[in-house]
């Protein structure tokens, strides 16, 4: 067992470093010189290499990566040359926010995913069935950053009802109370992950409404609300558990195109590539 324990540690080490490497790669790909980035436009291109030969990012790639790397095992996660603060600070302070928003959603979805989930399975096949099923296919495939969009320029500018943009307070509390500002990102993000885990929620539950202990049930003329709620939805939501668990990192991914799209003061929005790590500080 220990052998296993180490075993498993050793290959999440070597994974957490590969992904390192290819984040920082990306990162170097895309801004090797973020000098002119930072100064703006309408810098000087003296100062702008004067910049980057002060912060590190003309040394080599292997130098700049280890730089990188040592600060990550020192819990130095960048600094924000745009905001000028590290992005620690600026992470502690708007944690709370990102909590709330994808918190918020991950509980309305799962709220809404299981009893849709179950109503399609006991329906299976049925005309409302492959519409909740269409629909879901639908929203699934569309590209988060357009959904967004979409419901910007229709709840907010053709139809004024919410804001188009999320509350800018720094205060949780008037986030929270904020709901003309939040509604609009909270809805669409529950939509987005609600459309992934009815689908699922549905596979579970029709697997499980052919096994014999569900027919036992129905043949002993048990009402239909006490065989779904006893039997059904117990042994259905296992797997969501799972499914929850590993759709962390997604959740944290889309949580930061949703504070993007929505100018939403949050945590997400202090790794944008203009935070980046300083190789001689």
């Amino acid at each position: 067992m220990a052998a296993y324990v180490l075993r498993r540690l050793g290959t999440s080490v070597v994974v957490l470093i590969g992904i390192s490497i290819v984040i920082f790669l990306m990162l170097h790909v895309i801004y090797p010189l973020p000098g002119q980035d930072v100064l703006g436009v309408w810098a000087h291109p003296g100062q702008v290499a004067a910049w980057n030969r002060e912060h590190g990012f003309t040394a080599a790639v292997t130098a700049q990566y280890w730089h990188y790397a040592d600060g990550l095992l020192h819990g130095n996660l960048g600094y924000s040359f745009k905001l000028n603060q590290s992005v620690a600070a600026l992470f502690e302070q708007r944690w709370a926010r990102s909590l709330y928003l994808s918190g918020t959603s991950l509980l309305l979805a799962i709220l809404i995913a299981i009893p849709l989930g179950i109503y399609q399975a006991v329906r299976r096949n049925s005309i409302s069935d492959h519409v909740v099923t269409g629909v879901a296919l639908a929203i699934y495939g569309v590209p988060d950053f357009l959904l967004y969009v979409i419901a910007i320029q229709l709840l907010a500018f053709t139809f004024p009802v919410f804001d188009y943009q999320a509350s800018q307070s720094s205060s949780l509390l008037t986030v929270m109370g904020d709901g003309r500002g939040m509604t609009l990102p909270i809805a669409c993000f529950t939509l987005l992950i609600t459309a992934g885990l009815c689908r699922y929620m549905r596979s579970a539950a029709v697997e499980i409404l052919v096994q014999d202990y569900i027919k036992v049930a129905w043949a002993k003329g048990l009402p239909e609300r006490l065989v779904l709620s006893r039997h059904l939805l117990r042994n259905a939501c296992l797997p969501m558990i799972t499914l929850v668990g590993l759709a962390v990192p997604a959740l944290l991914a889309g949580n930061f195109i949703v504070e993007v799209v929505f100018n939403y003061n949050a945590s997400g929005c202090c790794f944008t590539p203009a935070c980046r790590k300083p190789t001689t500080r």
